[in-house]
């Protein structure tokens, strides 16, 4: 069996040049707003990168080329980032986020899909397991 030929993939998000900073201000309420910026932080200082707004919304460090084996599309997605919603943060690890599985048993209040964790405010979960879950992210080929 012939193996699929890649093909990249247009995605919707895409990276802007809009300002992260001028983005993260715009965010209510206040706690949410204050823990975009702690991630920024712990995202900045793992990747050594400075951060991309993403179509607006997402918050990203670095580019990884990923490869869907079931249709050998590829699409370009940010390392690591973060999404501040209506009703909580989602961060993204540039992995399906059941690897994490013995970190995510210690992170604390959390919902998870595949590709990213939910969390309702950085209160909740375990900052030094969120900090290990963000390098391993960072360490994936």
């Amino acid at each position: 069996m012939a193996d699929k030929k890649s093909k990249l993939a247009d995605n919707k998000i895409k990276p802007t040049h809009a300002s992260v900073e001028d983005f993260l201000n715009g965010i209510t309420p206040a706690q949410k707003r204050e823990d975009c910026f702690v991630l920024l932080a712990m995202m900045k200082k793992a990747s050594k990168e400075e951060p991309v707004l993403w179509s607006n919304s997402f918050v990203g460090f670095g580019i990884r080329r990923h490869k869907s084996a079931s249709t050998g599309r590829e699409s370009d997605w940010m390392r690591i980032g973060f999404a501040p919603r209506k009703t909580s943060l989602s961060l993204y690890f540039g992995m399906n986020v059941g690897e994490l599985a013995a970190a995510l048993e210690k992170l604390g209040k959390h919902k998870a899909a595949m590709a990213c964790l939910y969390v309702n405010k950085l209160a909740d979960i375990d900052l030094k397991v969120l900090k290990g879950m963000i390098e391993a992210g960072m360490k994936r080929k």
